[in-house]
């Protein structure tokens, strides 16, 4: 996030885009509520009516995968009528004039043709976050999760920097991230190009800084693979060995049937984690790993903020810290890597990334801290690009054109699929579904159709249906709501045994590779009479 959390209580406006707040991050749901409750706009913009839609001025229903349309419909209609930040254009961005140019191919007219918005709800839109004194822009993984994932983020932070809300309190461009810590494993360089603190691998003066703390002579200067292409390289033998960290591969990458060949045909494949799941079965060593109660360390959150964790349980059976795993693992290949505790290891981190070298573990003893903090004395960062100076100067426009969804639904595949997660579960389920009150409280995934689609299908409320794309099929319960709107058909992928990814398909964003886990075409048919759900799975209504 380039603001903070608590930030969000004081916007005045709060544009929510590709996230089910509530039930993805129901902690931050709770800072928006406090805002709309101190008389903030709130306006969502999401497929679904999802429960944050209770709490919104305005509910914008676009249609799936139509994002950057929608977005340049807003910002084409802001420069028609005058209602950019021109000083901010002026003295903060050095191409302004790109930006322009090229939503010009974007009127509200075009624009509301693909996604699906009235042109008069888009220009209402546009007035409203045109003449706003700031705006606050939330997304999550409805954003993230297509083929044009990296444009969809391109093209909010356009909007934003044209309105002028960055570098300020209660506005920014902020990503809720999508797993506990993934923002922490990000800044300590769990990603195949960077070190830690975001150092490329491929620049000269960072492989050299990084070869001389860790004693070596020289370090690869080549990017390694991102997860997909790594798992595809499995096939033709150009990936041998895989060990896979708390990541329940088979259940959570697209097209399932495909992933588990891709697995099987490894020379090796360890895993590391806390219990059995639906990957497991295919490993050669399994590590039982350690989880947060167990352990020391620190976790960072999505508003940049590093705080500590501590062991208040010890680890079960032959579970160990993964510090001391790999610190064997090293050992028994020839390299000693010096980790004697994860303090340690944090130390060692620290010496060599200048955002994170201002935060000890005695800093954050009470409380955590916002990077980047480069120094003992600095008090960390509220909030990023203070009065529009960017890290690289001046902001950059990039310029980004609408495509279509990379499966559009067909005659034999008439609907959208798009998937997510329940607020009663964790991703995977590796953990709440090892617990029975979550399990209690929502046992089983369930298919959610529109009333409009169930009346066509002939399904009713609990009926079974097989929902079935050219990767799979999944059979589960119908819920007949309409949170989902005619033509578009959801489900959470937390449940193996109708799991949203035996369906989703293996296309990907071509900078991320992150998999279009919001859009698959698929069908959807009757298997058997069903009865009345059980879940208590009823729309909150609004206070």
């Amino acid at each position: 996030m380039t603001n903070s959390i608590k930030e969000l209580e004081d916007a005045k406006l709060i544009f929510v885009i590709g996230s089910n707040t509530t039930e993805a991050h129901p902690v931050i749901s709770y800072f928006i509520k406090r805002a709309v409750k101190k008389g903030a706009v709130l306006i969502v913009n999401d497929p679904r009516r999802i429960d944050l839609t209770n709490w919104a001025t305005m509910h914008i229903q676009h249609k799936v995968g139509t994002d950057i349309a929608y977005i340049n419909g807003l910002i084409n209609e802001i420069f028609k009528n005058g209602w950019a930040r021109e000083d901010f254009l002026n003295n903060c961005t050095e191409n302004p004039d790109a930006i322009r140019e090229s939503v010009k191919d974007y009127p509200v007219e075009k624009a509301s043709e693909i996604c699906g918005v009235p042109v008069e709800t888009m220009k209402q839109v546009a007035q409203i976050i045109g003449q706003a004194e700031s705006m606050s822009v939330c997304y999550t993984l409805g954003i993230t999760e297509h083929i044009c994932g990296t444009d969809n983020v391109k093209t909010l932070a356009n909007l934003q920097m044209v309105l002028g809300n960055l570098g300020k309190p209660s506005a920014g461009v902020n990503p809720l991230r999508g797993q506990n810590n993934v923002q922490g494993a990000c800044d300590m360089g769990a990603l195949p190009n960077v070190f830690h603190n975001y150092q490329p691998v491929d620049n000269a003066a960072a492989s050299e800084k990084m070869a001389k703390a860790w004693g070596l002579p020289s370090l690869p200067q080549k990017p390694g693979y991102k997860m997909p292409t790594m798992l595809h390289k499995a096939l033709d033998g150009g990936t041998k060995i895989l060990y896979c960290v708390g990541d329940n591969t088979v259940q959570t990458e697209p097209h399932m049937a495909h992933t588990i060949k891709e697995l099987q045909a490894l020379e090796f494949f360890v895993v590391c984690d806390i219990f059995p799941n639906i990957t497991t079965p295919y490993a050669h060593v399994i590590f039982p790993d350690t989880c947060w109660g167990e352990e020391d360390g620190t976790f960072t959150n999505s508003e940049r903020r590093v705080q500590r964790v501590r062991r208040a349980l010890t680890p079960p059976g032959e579970a160990r810290s993964h510090w001391w795993v790999m610190q064997e693992l090293a050992k028994r290949l020839g390299k000693d890597l010096g980790f004697t505790s994860a303090n340690a290891v944090w130390e060692d981190m620290r010496q060599t990334a200048t955002s994170y070298a201002g935060i000890t573990w005695e800093r954050i003893e009470q409380i955590g801290l916002q990077w980047p903090c480069p120094t003992l004395e600095h008090p960390g960062t509220k909030f990023l690009h203070r009065d529009g100076k960017f890290t690289r100067g001046k902001g950059l426009f990039s310029v980004t054109k609408w495509i279509p969804q990379a499966e559009p639904p067909d005659a034999e595949y008439p609907l959208v699929l798009s998937t997510g997660r329940r607020l009663w579960h964790y991703h995977s389920g590796t953990q709440t579904r090892n617990s029975n009150g979550f399990d209690n409280i929502f046992g089983e995934e369930l298919l959610e159709i529109s009333p409009k689609d169930a009346a066509k299908i002939g399904v009713k409320n609990g009926d079974w249906v097989k929902a079935t794309s050219r990767r799979g099929s999944i059979t589960l319960k119908a819920w007949v709501t309409d949170r989902s709107a005619p033509g578009v058909i959801w489900c959470a992928f937390h449940f193996a045994e109708a799991c949203g990814n035996v369906l989703t398909i293996d296309k990907f964003d071509p900078v991320t590779e992150t998999a279009e886990y919001k859009a698959c075409a698929i069908k959807v048919e009757k298997v058997k009479d069903g009865e009345t759900l059980g879940h208590g799975l009823v729309r909150q209504a609004r206070p």
